[in-house]
């Protein structure tokens, strides 16, 4: 049976993307909010053992579509993926048949710093990538700023021209006393050197930033100096997550010692508010996460601005016993947006949960709350 190394991770919006593991874990993995690496070793992965994974997975696309044509399909790929994914023989017969399935145009290079890789040796693994896969249209990766500010300007150019078409970088906060409070390994002027970078090489740059992280003293300064920040990288988009704490990172810890206070929905809806207020850049803003709790502060920057922050007044609004009802709801996956308040059946199932949860008081115990998200994680 044909199988290849598969990593922990890879964004939402490479949910169907084909997923190739270029290096092992994280080159840094010291942040404190950070739980999916923790205890494992950062490893180089050898050009030709990445190239190995390439082949198997080209050679479980050519038994799929071998096995359309002997299942009747008469080549049609797409229904053949569907009986793959019914009874997959492993987890990467799983991510082919998931690829193919969606059209088999994307690809994922894992885990979280494949920039980190020498140039001419991750060049030389998305051209190989591409020449086993014509068809591929999209070649994304996780990055660091990091390591991006440390690679020239032509070396991001060469990547670009390669085929590399997306770099994913988790910028979290601009806000340095937090960058180094959170152990993230950069500045702020960092961040901003290595997103322009990115940006100016043609590399299309998704940033993403965590609502929350500044907790109850923080957050202001958090929300202001990361809008700074992207303003000066202006990169293609900007995706943002919600705290979410568990007993994997150190910051459970602090939480606990009473270090970092965790900041309440209403306060970090707040950060939220004064994060887009200030953003003035040409970025298409998303909030692709089930942690996030007003998913629908979604648009297209500046243009949308008001109708994203008019989203946000909307909740403000809310009666106070609304909000927790929306609250519980969309913590527990009910809701997915405002106008879920009106719809009896979801506030009936909510009712019933807030009962089941013992969350029927005038005001939600935060802390079950929270446990509650960490099943998202």
């Amino acid at each position: 049976m044909h199988s290849f190394e598969l990593g922990p991770i890879r964004p939402p919006s490479e949910a169907y993307s084909l997923l190739i593991r270029a290096t092992r874990n994280c080159s840094w993995n010291r942040c404190k909010f950070c739980h999916t690496y923790k205890g494992k070793k950062f490893q180089l992965r050898p050009v030709e053992d990445i190239k190995e994974d390439i082949r198997i997975a080209k050679a479980i696309h050519n038994e799929i579509k071998e096995l359309s044509w002997k299942s009747g399909y008469d080549g049609r790929i797409r229904e053949t993926a569907t009986m793959m994914l019914n009874n997959p023989p492993s987890e990467a017969y799983y991510n082919v048949a998931m690829w193919l399935y969606y059209g088999g145009e994307s690809a994922f290079l894992q885990d979280a710093n494949s920039l980190i890789m020498k140039t001419n040796e991750l060049t030389d693994t998305i051209k190989f990538l591409k020449e086993s896969f014509p068809d591929i249209k999209r070649i994304t990766s996780y990055a660091r700023s990091k390591t991006a500010a440390k690679k020239s300007p032509d070396e991001l150019t060469e990547l670009c021209s390669s085929g590399l078409t997306r770099l994913h970088i988790g910028l979290e906060s601009g806000y340095d006393p937090l960058l180094n409070y959170m152990d993230k390994g950069v500045t702020a002027a960092e961040q901003i050197t290595g997103g322009r970078k990115v940006v100016e090489s043609g590399i299309s740059l998704c940033e993403y930033v965590i609502l929350g992280l500044g907790g109850e003293d923080k957050w202001r300064e958090h929300a202001i100096q990361t809008a700074m920040v992207l303003n000066e990288i202006d990169p293609a988009f900007i995706r943002v997550r919600t705290l979410t704490v568990n007993h994997g990172m150190s910051l459970y810890d602090e939480i606990e010692n009473n270090n970092f206070v965790r900041a309440t929905d209403d306060k970090i809806v707040k950060e939220e508010k004064l994060f887009i207020s200030h953003l003035n850049c040409h970025s298409t803003y998303v909030s692709d996460h089930i942690t996030n709790l007003l998913q629908e502060v979604e648009g297209i920057l500046p243009q949308d601005k008001e109708k994203m922050l008019a989203i946000i007044d909307k909740f403000q609004t809310l009666p106070a016993e609304e909000k927790i009802n929306f609250r519980i709801g969309r913590r527990t996956g009910v809701y997915n947006q405002l106008d879920d308040l009106n719809d009896s059946g979801k506030r009936q199932v909510v009712k019933q949960l807030k009962h089941r949860l013992g969350l029927n008081g005038e005001q939600p115990d935060e802390k079950r709350i929270s446990r509650i998200m960490e099943r998202f994680i």
